[in-house]
């Protein structure tokens, strides 16, 4: 894999739509040759899928810290309730649980006020995410 195809996988990565031929003008090669390379990334499994991105509300990290006498049976019934928590782990450490989550505000609240009863938490809502590219990351490039 050279650099040409490095920079497909980027383009690629940034907008899985391009067309060969958009893709050939940024690397200076014909949308047939760039279909040709594309293909010979999937055959080598480089490229192993194709997807998008569906934007979701915020991402909060949440971190439950139970009352002494919550069973976490409790909890888990009260989490489950919530179609907008991705993952939901229990953990060692200050906290008893961490949840990922995607909360509207007004859902937020009234995550917050059936929790309430039976653990202290702490929310932590995503501003910004800092993800590095492969370019800002070299040792992870392909």
């Amino acid at each position: 894999m050279d650099q040409i195809d490095r920079t497909i996988i980027h383009l690629l990565q940034n907008n899985s739509r391009l067309t060969n031929k958009a893709i050939g003008q940024q690397v200076h090669l014909t949308g047939q040759a760039v279909g040709q390379r594309i293909k010979n990334l999937e055959e080598h499994q480089i490229i192993q899928q194709f997807s998008i991105k569906v934007g979701t509300l915020p991402t909060q990290f949440i971190r439950l810290f139970l009352n002494k006498v919550t069973p976490s049976t409790t909890i888990t019934n009260i989490v489950r309730q919530f179609s907008e928590v991705e993952a939901f782990y229990q953990v060692s450490g200050q906290a008893c649980f961490l949840l990922i989550t995607h909360f509207s505000d007004s859902h937020l609240s009234t995550f917050i006020q059936k929790i309430s009863p039976w653990a202290n938490y702490t929310v932590e809502t995503v501003i910004a995410d800092k993800k590095l590219s492969p370019q800002q990351h070299p040792e992870r490039q392909l």
